[in-house]
């Protein structure tokens, strides 16, 4: 079974230990015929055998050795129980671990179309409870079934030595058990992997509700979201209700069964020791063992309960665990080289969801160019970017940096040249010190001020109650949509990259701040290629080239001068942007 054999994979480093657990359950499962073995030698030889008043006197040593015993090897047993447990646990929890570690790295690892793909309320769900459910899985429902089987195998076995026909009896309830619990299996499982779905759309609204609650509250939705909420909270309870209700269904047949060997166990047993076919011991023996049947019995549906969830959590965590990326890092060299930052585009199209983005889009940037990049809403800016660091592939043509295709480039290689300040501004929950230097642990401080110096950020970071060691909320909340850019600025600066890509990144500043940021960009102290995606004019005047794009396709394209000479795009949005300034205005080469 793949289940098993995906288990045993992931167990390696503790398979040694978790072998011993399932030999230690074996082994105290089967010391549970001892007990009930010396009560029927106890009940025999001192209460109801013929010489019984005699050897209560002749052989109370022996009376007292085998009360000794029971109570030693309970006991035994007990400790018994707890090593075994432990090991279960460790070995468990051990696997569990690396298995998390693992599934990490593959999130990681995975190219942006994963993320594009899967919700992260769901991956939540598979990192914390589906593989919560495994452990459980490894920890208890394994073991639950080796020592039920083992303690109703032995069971079996010590009724048959003492008597065939009454275990057979006995044995008349197993069929249907297996039938009911067979049933319950065939009709529960597709609840629990729709219970399992159910989960993760509850977890995806919760996780999407808190990042954007600044949003929710900015248009007074909270009561709309509760509303979804909450339809999504009815809709898991209801599946959650559904799956118990179908194990109520075939819970009672599966207790009366249980319960019905303590039956037949009176009757055919009582009926047994009135003809003389077994002793009072014997019969003692089977009472104090009957639990070794019953329980088990019991336990199927409990069994099967756990083991429908098992199969749903363990399907969603395959699904990450050898899911592969379309973009691979081959970590081919330990050794990264610095690029010198020429860029050319040679008829790239690019397709997302099959919906085409990029339509034969070809130019070049030399190395140390600063190119601009304008268009209208949805005409490909950000997804051209995207491009050069490889966080998508090209349909056709090719992207070159130095003169290499980019899919023939090492992953850490290249975006170990490329600084990237992204039009959707992320910053983790650290220090704002620490936001900065995030690209380079290793920053010293006063080369961390430079870069928010050249980001216009000091000012305002230095007003902060604990400045540069100030601790920014959850996505920089607390902070400006400004002072956000601005912290990416000098986050993408720190590096140092021969490539830097900033997109839309001075959208939210004044124009104050955007001319101090344009002198620290052309004044940057080491070689850099940049590529500006930008909507103002006074942003992109000074950029040596300007590149326009319209519904994919790259329409125009010269400096400040040439492109207002053409009258196209560019002049018409120059002129929005400048009306009520005057038409007259002169324009800058």
């Amino acid at each position: 079974m793949f289940q098993l054999k995906w288990l045993w994979h992931n167990l390696e480093g503790d398979r040694t230990r978790y072998i011993a657990a399932l030999f230690l359950s074996v082994i105290g499962c089967t010391m549970t015929i001892i007990n009930p073995y010396i009560s029927q030698q106890i009940v025999d030889t001192f209460i109801a055998g013929d010489d019984a008043v005699q050897n209560l006197t002749d052989k109370r040593g022996l009376l007292i050795g085998l009360a000794l015993a029971m109570v030693g090897f309970s006991l035994l047993r007990t400790g018994l129980a707890y090593l075994t447990t432990m090991q279960y646990e460790i070995s468990s929890q051990n696997m569990l671990y690396r298995v998390r570690i693992f599934l990490y790295n593959k999130i990681q690892n995975q190219d942006m179309g994963y993320y594009d793909r899967n919700r992260t309320g769901d991956l939540m769900t598979k990192m914390t409870g589906d593989l919560d459910m495994v452990r459980h899985s490894m920890a208890w429902i394994i073991k639950t079934i080796i020592e039920s089987l083992t303690i109703f195998l032995a069971a079996v076995i010590y009724f048959f030595t003492i008597d065939v026909e009454l275990t057979l009896w006995l044995l008349i309830l197993s069929p249907p058990i297996f039938i009911v619990a067979y049933l319950f299996a065939k009709r529960v499982r597709p609840m629990y992997i729709d219970l399992r779905e159910r989960l993760s759309q509850l977890n995806t609204i919760t996780q999407e509700n808190i990042s954007g609650n600044r949003v929710v509250k900015a248009f007074a939705r909270e009561d709309y979201e509760i509303e979804k909420f909450t339809e999504k909270n009815v809709e898991y309870s209801k599946a959650n209700k559904t799956a118990a209700m179908v194990w109520l269904d075939y819970f009672p047949y599966l207790e009366t069964f249980a319960n019905g060997f303590s039956v037949i166990l009176m009757i055919a047993g009582g009926f047994f020791v009135m003809n003389g076919r077994i002793t009072f011991g014997e019969f003692a023996a089977f009472s104090s063992l009957i639990w070794g049947l019953a329980n088990p019995m019991r336990n199927i549906g409990i069994i099967i309960n756990d083991i429908q969830r098992f199969f749903a959590s363990l399907a969603k965590i395959v699904e990450v665990y050898y899911s592969r990326p379309n973009i691979v890092n081959n970590h081919s060299t330990t050794d990264t080289r610095r690029y010198d930052g020429h860029i050319e585009f040679d008829h790239v199209s690019f397709k997302y969801d099959n919906k085409l983005v990029l339509d034969n889009v070809s130019f070049t940037i030399e190395a140390g160019e600063t190119v601009a990049i304008m268009g209208s809403t949805g005409s490909g800016k950000t997804s051209l970017i995207n491009l050069i660091p490889r966080f998508y592939d090209v349909a056709k043509g090719q992207v070159l940096v130095d003169g290499h295709d980019v899919r023939k480039l090492e992953l850490d290689e290249l975006r170990s040249n490329i600084g990237i300040a992204t039009q959707d501004v992320l910053l983790f929950s650290d220090t704002i010190d620490g936001n900065i230097a995030y690209g380079d642990p290793e920053l010293p401080e006063a080369e961390t001020v430079h870069y928010a110096e050249l980001a216009a950020a000091h000012s305002f970071i230095t007003k902060m109650p604990e400045g540069y060691d100030t601790i920014v909320g959850e996505r920089g909340v607390g902070l400006s949509g400004g002072q956000k850019q601005r912290i990416a600025l000098a986050r993408a600066l720190a590096v140092g990259r021969p490539i830097l890509i900033l997109d839309d990144t001075t959208s939210a500043v004044d124009l104050e701040t955007e001319e101090h940021i344009q002198k620290s960009l052309r004044e940057l102290e080491f070689p850099c290629t940049k590529i500006i995606i930008a909507q103002r004019v006074s942003t992109t005047a000074e950029a040596d080239r300007i590149l326009i794009l319209d519904n994919g396709r790259l329409i125009e394209e010269g400096t400040h001068t040439e492109l207002l000479a053409k009258r196209g795009y560019y002049y018409d949005v120059f002129m929005l942007q400048n009306e009520g300034i005057g038409r007259g205005v002169n324009t800058r080469g």
